[in-house]
């Protein structure tokens, strides 16, 4: 009798499930007939105005292709959507306006050709132009050309631009063309991959927050990369080019700059301008060089020139070759300077303040190609510090056509004479802890 009950039980139990199993299925059923799930679908088009067409009907999530052709106009994206094009699919704007603008989140365009958009900066011209916040889209694999803004984004964020070519208009004054990528107060972009020439800016950042940069190649352009008043960003591994100045980071806070390169610059490879809790380091920075830049105007080549920065870190890097190694001024005393290497510069380091600095830190300070010191112990470092600039030095700054007794005996004299007593207070750079190789230069940093 138990046996039985307990079958009875499991019985009753199965016979429920499959009830509601059967209802389940059919309001499911029900469902699907009254609400259908939306499915993504692909287009493709062929001309400008079967592109316009389809712009107004594609719903979120839809793939639209463009065939190889010109597509001359303006277009406007509403949906959330997938824009990419074959082979030879060109969009052409005329030479006015902006060629496409984003006007909603979650848009991808890719393997677009985009071209001769307008030049209007103050109506924001740009080949691809999002509106504010148009949040995660993604530029990939394109080619932009035109003498606006590349790209431009302004209150935003998760913005993508990958493996994109960008050009501006090289007939234009730099400072009349557009930027590359502008990002304004747009949080956590990246930007990796990508090449961009004959711009004002490589990729310019104003009141930006956590972006990455990346993998980028820069040349003929104002500056690689710009920070204005952003925070927490960071780059490496990008290379600049005969440009004005390589990374300027101007009022900005906690960037970290590492293992990126400039060369060929005019103005700098790196500025710090009023900017503080930076990091640039591991960084290679040469042939900075202003063939008109004198003394008188301080507009000499730079492979770095730290204006009124303070709290900021500056170590392991390479300055080479340049006009000046590194030049400080307006308060830029505050800062940690080790392990960098200063080879072949013209002028090593240019410092007019008014206090002696150490730029050394825990026993490790800076390598000085032309620096001949003793080393008793053989641990790499001179046994004395050394003074890269000195009371003569700053003479010949504020006096540049003193110049041409630099070399002379009676300058040789008095070097030695200051060497051997100190007339005032002491004031420039000191390094207690010269490195005397740049095999020295330990931590497996920059060798």
């Amino acid at each position: 009798m138990k046996k039985l009950m307990i079958n009875l039980s499991s019985e009753q139990v199965q016979n429920s499930l499959i009830k509601a199993a059967k209802q389940l299925c059919l309001s499911t059923c029900f469902c699907l007939f009254i609400c259908p799930i939306a499915i993504a679908e692909s287009y493709s088009v062929a001309n400008a105005e079967g592109l316009k067409q389809q712009l107004k009907s594609v719903k979120a999530g839809d793939t639209l292709t463009l065939k190889a052709g010109v597509y001359s106009g303006h277009f406007a994206i509403h949906q959330p959507i997938t824009l990419t094009g074959e082979k030879g699919a060109i969009i052409d704007a005329g030479g006015i306006g902006s060629a496409i603008t984003v006007y909603v989140s979650d848009v991808t365009i890719s393997k677009l050709q985009i071209q001769n958009w307008g030049g209007d900066l103050y109506e924001l011209d740009s080949g691809i132009l999002l509106q504010d916040k148009a949040d995660r889209v993604r530029i990939e694999s394109s080619r932009l050309s035109g003498s606006g803004f590349g790209i431009y984004a302004e209150n935003s964020s998760h913005i993508r631009v990958v493996n994109n070519i960008i050009s501006g208009n090289p007939e234009l004054y730099k400072l009349d063309r557009g930027d590359g990528v502008y990002l304004k107060g747009v949080d956590a972009p990246v930007v990796h991959d990508n090449q961009i020439s004959h711009v004002r800016d490589g990729v310019y950042l104003e009141t930006s927050t956590n972006s990455l940069v990346f993998d980028n190649r820069f040349h003929s352009a104002q500056y690689g990369i710009h920070y204005m008043y952003t925070k927490h960003d960071e780059a490496y591994g990008n290379q600049v080019d005969n440009v004005d100045g390589g990374y300027a980071i101007m009022s900005s806070e906690f960037v970290n700059l590492h293992q990126n390169q400039a060369s060929n610059t005019l103005d700098f490879g790196v500025l710090l301008n009023i900017s503080n809790h930076c990091i640039v380091s591991n960084n290679r920075l040469s042939l900075g060089h202003n063939p008109q830049g004198t003394a008188e105007l301080g507009n000499e080549g730079k492979g770095i020139f730290i204006y009124g920065a303070r709290d900021n870190e500056v170590s392991y890097n390479l300055f080479a070759t340049s006009d000046i190694g590194i030049y400080m001024a307006m308060g830029g005393e505050k800062n940690k300077i080790y392990g960098n290497q200063f080879v072949n510069n013209k002028t090593q380091v240019k410092y007019v303040g008014d206090s002696l600095l150490e730029w050394s830190h825990q026993g490790r300070g800076n390598y000085w190609s032309g620096h001949m010191g003793w080393d008793a112990n053989h641990d790499g470092i001179a046994d004395k510090p050394y003074r890269p600039n000195d009371n003569l030095d700053k003479l010949f700054w504020l006096y540049p056509e003193a110049r041409f007794l630099m070399n002379s005996p009676v300058v040789a004299l008095l070097r030695w004479v200051q060497g051997q007593f100190e007339f005032g207070p002491a004031t420039g750079i000191v390094d207690s802890f010269p490195l005397l190789s740049m095999d020295s230069v330990d931590g497996g940093r920059l060798r």
